[in-house]
């Protein structure tokens, strides 16, 4: 069975898509078959891939809501995507009366289980159904937080959503760990807060080293490239590397 990973925060620019592609990646080099799915109707992921989400007839919006298989695209570096656009944003009110709402994505993604190791899904930063049905479909669940004290205030309204998923609809979900992003080290702010992190919620999954703050990493999703395929020796590659490796051993 896949291993399936949603990527959640409820808020938005903390990089969630730029750790999807990059860890997607990372696991592909470790010889891993790896689908990402991306579940924001921001389509930011669909577009760091290199597709134009507005120029797309099929998306995930068409698997979740009408039934229809996984529009899959393949060898983005060695990894498949199925896509999305703003069509996915109307999918929240859908949802709503729809019939066995909590597990259409999980539906969805049943008959690919056998083809990947890994299922990166790229969740929306909100707490609403989209998310929702991203966790109940994963086996766990990656946070990745801004080493900002605003967004790691957050953080106890985003467990208490975890563990709701888990109490009901998705029991087997487990915390596969805690990613900080975008950390500047000359900041104290940011010191204080990745303190924070480590000391807070160790408790909950395992805190990886933070990600430091580059425009590599903006640099490199522009032109479409994983970050170790636009800048091999950057800090940032060592410290995805390190994720890659922990998500092989999760059970």
């Amino acid at each position: 069975m896949s291993k399936i990973i949603a990527l959640f925060n409820q808020s938005g620019g903390v990089g969630k898509s730029t750790l999807s592609m990059n860890l997607g990646y990372h696991l592909q080099k470790l010889q891993h078959r790896v689908l990402l799915v991306d579940m924001d109707p921001q389509g930011s992921l669909t577009l760091f891939m290199g597709l134009e989400p507005s120029e797309l007839k099929e998306t995930i919006y068409e698997s979740v809501i009408a039934d229809q298989p996984l529009p899959v695209h393949h060898n983005f570096h060695g990894l498949d995507l199925v896509p999305a656009n703003i069509k996915l944003s109307g999918a929240e009110l859908e949802l709503v009366m729809a019939d066995m709402r909590d597990i259409r994505l999980r539906d969805a993604l049943k008959p690919v289980h056998g083809q990947y190791d890994f299922i990166l899904i790229d969740c929306p930063p909100s707490l609403g159904l989209l998310s929702y049905i991203s966790l109940v479909s994963a086996t766990h669940v990656l946070v990745p937080i801004q080493t900002q004290y605003k967004a790691f205030c957050g953080t106890e309204l985003l467990l208490a959503t975890v563990a709701r998923v888990k109490s009901r609809a998705n029991p087997k979900l487990k915390i596969a760990g805690f990613v900080p992003t975008m950390y500047a080290k000359a900041n104290s702010q940011d010191t204080r807060a990745l303190q924070a992190i480590n000391e807070q919620m160790a408790q909950f999954g395992q805190v990886f080293p933070p990600i430091p703050r580059s425009t590599a990493l903006a640099d490199a999703a522009e032109s479409h490239l994983p970050l170790a395929n636009y800048s091999a020796k950057h800090p940032a590659v060592r410290a995805l590397q390190q994720v890659a490796l922990a998500m092989e051993s999760l059970k």
